[in-house]
């Protein structure tokens, strides 16, 4: 028998090329048109029975009635028996918009402590600036008052421990305002976790992005704003002293002494969100960078922020790494996701929709039989042809269209937790956990150094 003649005097060479070729055959797109994963979607319900008796009356009181305090009443009022009976702020205006928009029967006033006194309200939302969340929180909990207190928790890390003394002597439900927490995509995501649907986690990301002057916390300062309509002491309470400045009252975010930037306001969600969908505790090894950008409006705080995150194993999840972003220059604008990478797949989670990429190998198409394949590699001395990765099969997982949305859950948690004296996830131990880290970014970005946390003891290390 006459061999076919090889150009080559190399047979091993041949080999190899014959290999390779199969593997360059295998990857023509009409070549795999019949093995590509088809895309499936499914819908995420949430139980029709989560419904409050109206006759179980909770009187609610407002601390802090800006864009964000009257979000949360106009959201908590959509649970049935919940009652407004008061507003506070420290800038009229806003007291008598409360009035126009509730009824002239509403009980309004400067001082958060009337409130507290009043025997009508159960409940509390405490959406001032973030210097004064632990102080309120803490006397409103003494007061026999059940707490919402928006994100985050606290305005320094040092400030957690005394608030969750405070959760646990008085024994008052305390949850803090990150609504995602709550929704239905986390919850999804956390039961595709814990299932293995993505194998080992070894990295997630999360990401922000605005572009917009009111998302860039250029917020309009109002008419009729000035020393004689806002009390501008009340609003510095323990900072220090300074001349009426309203756009340190109205943006506050922008300057550290009232506000904790964009890892205080946006980091600590997706750190919510993460800890909740992976049982975790949170990070033991903190950096951050970034800088100030484009916003020069005379604010103290980064408008682009990076930080990364170093995630020691538990017994919920092994090690991994975090890296978070949040961009206020974004030319796309509105870009949010938080992204869970493992060994088999990875998940992007937003509060409305879940993503799941599984991975899939298959074996190269060509001509020979499997068997051969292995004895020409095998006579190669080469390792065995690796599977061909094909694009991952995807299942997208969509709330039904009649969902009422991830702010209406967390409410409605917060509110059968009073009902019911069942505990609620984000309490105060969970805020500062996602808190922390992010506060720490600041001190990083800051001093120019990495921050060690240990989320067992919730302590700077």
């Amino acid at each position: 028998m006459i061999e076919p003649r090889i150009r080559s005097t190399d047979r091993r060479g041949f080999i190899k090329r014959a290999v390779a070729g199969s593997a360059i055959v295998a990857g023509v797109p009409e070549l795999l048109s019949a093995t590509v994963p088809a895309q499936s979607e499914s819908t995420m319900k949430r139980p029709q029975d989560r419904r409050a008796s109206p006759n179980d009356r909770i009187g609610l009181a407002l601390i802090g009635a800006g864009g964000m305090g009257l979000a949360d009443v106009s959201t908590a009022l959509r649970i049935p028996g919940v009652e407004l009976v008061a507003v506070c702020d420290v800038f009229d205006g806003r007291l008598e918009a409360a009035k126009e928009r509730y009824g002239s029967d509403l009980i309004t006033t400067r001082y958060f402590e009337d409130i507290l006194a009043r025997e009508d309200v159960d409940a509390v939302i405490v959406a001032t600036p973030d210097h004064w969340h632990q102080k309120i929180s803490i006397d409103a909990m003494t007061a026999g008052k059940s707490v919402y207190c928006e994100k985050p928790m606290v305005h320094q890390i040092e400030q957690g421990a005394a608030l969750i003394r405070a959760q646990r002597d008085t024994g008052k439900i305390f949850q803090v305002g990150s609504q995602g927490m709550s929704s239905l995509g986390n919850e999804k995501a956390k039961e595709l976790f814990e299932a293995g649907a993505i194998g080992k986690l070894n990295y997630a990301e999360g990401f922000w992005a605005r572009n917009d002057p009111i998302g860039a916390w250029q917020y309009p300062i109002p008419d009729g704003a000035s020393e004689d309509t806002v009390d501008w002491k009340r609003f510095l309470g323990h900072t220090p002293e300074r001349p009426y400045d309203p756009l340190r009252i109205f943006r506050w975010r922008n300057y550290t002494d009232y506000g904790t930037g964009v890892a205080g306001d946006l980091f600590v969600h997706l750190f919510s969100s993460l800890h909740f969908i992976v049982s975790s505790k949170g990070p033991e090894r903190i950096q951050a960078t970034g800088g100030l950008r484009y916003w020069e409006d005379g604010r103290e705080v980064p408008d682009v922020l990076l930080g990364m995150f170093d995630y020691a194993p538990s017994g919920t999840h092994p090690g991994f790494n975090l890296s978070l972003r949040v961009n206020f220059v974004d030319g796309t604008s509105g870009s949010t996701f938080l992204r869970l990478v493992g060994s088999e797949g990875s998940m992007d989670i937003t509060w409305t929709e879940v993503v799941l990429r599984k991975n899939v190998a298959v074996d190269p198409l060509d001509t020979f039989s499997q068997e051969k394949m292995a004895d020409l590699a095998s006579a190669a001395n080469t390792l065995p042809v690796r599977s061909r990765m094909l694009p991952p099969a995807e299942t997208r997982y969509t709330v039904e269209p009649e969902y009422r949305g991830a702010h209406v859950d967390h409410f409605f948690n917060f509110f059968e937790g009073i009902r019911t004296g069942k505990p609620v996830v984000e309490d105060a131990t969970f805020g500062l956990r996602a808190a922390a880290p992010a506060l720490a970014c600041n001190l990083s970005y800051f001093e120019e150094r990495i921050v060690r946390w240990n989320p067992e003891s919730l302590k700077l290390a």
